[in-house]
């Protein structure tokens, strides 16, 4: 199966490479995505845009073989807002969508809620997230993910969408979360949270407890490529 790795903010390609080898020895042809505007500290990505990050996970839908069956999106953090409306955009081609660490609502905000340096949004320090967030990082993995980050857009942070077709909600969704319980998020969508409109909607959920901080594809990789393996399964199922 095809299944295309899409990284949250402030993260390239580079952020599956322990997930990757996993998926390839099960079977699978995972696709790891570097964004538009992300390919270097020092690229142009004055004019890139959300839509832009979306329109590129829907060319790399696109450059699938059809033939081989439908693909599974994976979206971690932020990453998982594009999936969601990638997913819009080709109902017909996509099996399902895994929400790691993320979902699908677009946080209500015209600012963006991390601090803007030159235009762009580089990764905070540390200290900027809460503790759950962070949980399982070491030193060494603050490290590995600093040195291969690199600064989002601000328009691609700041950005709307629409998502339209209630089709949508139909897709079978794995909404893994990691820095809280799954039946926190529960609780939230139940009583009407903001940012939980979108999931409400869902009507093929699974929801998976990995007990991690926001980035478990580096915490705890052959955990995150169990739980894609396990929503390839079920979709193709």
């Amino acid at each position: 199966m095809d299944i295309i790795l899409i990284p949250g903010l402030w993260l390239t390609a580079r952020s599956w490479d322990a997930t990757v080898p996993l998926l390839e020895a099960a079977g699978h042809r995972p696709h790891a995505l570097t964004l538009p505007g992300m390919e270097a500290v020092d690229a142009d990505r004055s004019a890139v845009t959300r839509q832009a990050h979306v329109d590129a996970v829907v060319a790399a839908i696109d450059a699938t073989d059809a033939a081989e069956g439908p693909v599974l999106l994976v979206g971690h953090s932020m990453g998982g807002v594009l999936a969601w409306a990638a997913a819009a955009a080709r109902l017909d081609r996509v099996a399902g969508v895994v929400f790691l660490a993320s979902e699908p609502d677009i946080p209500d905000e015209s600012d963006s809620m991390f601090p803007v340096e030159g235009g762009e949004v580089p990764l905070p320090a540390w200290d900027f997230f809460d503790d759950e967030m962070v949980a399982d990082l070491d030193d060494d993995l603050r490290r590995r993910i600093r040195a291969t980050s690199v600064p989002s857009p601000l328009t691609a942070v700041t950005d709307r969408l629409a998502f339209g077709d209630d089709g949508l909600y139909d897709l079978p969704v794995t909404m893994v979360t990691a820095e809280y319980d799954a039946a926190q998020l529960q609780e939230w969508t139940a009583a009407g949270e903001s940012g939980t409109e979108e999931i409400a909607k869902l009507r093929q959920v699974r929801w998976v407890d990995l007990h991690s901080g926001h980035w478990p594809q580096f915490s705890r990789p052959g955990d995150t490529a169990q739980v894609i393996l396990e929503a390839a399964r079920d979709t193709r199922g």
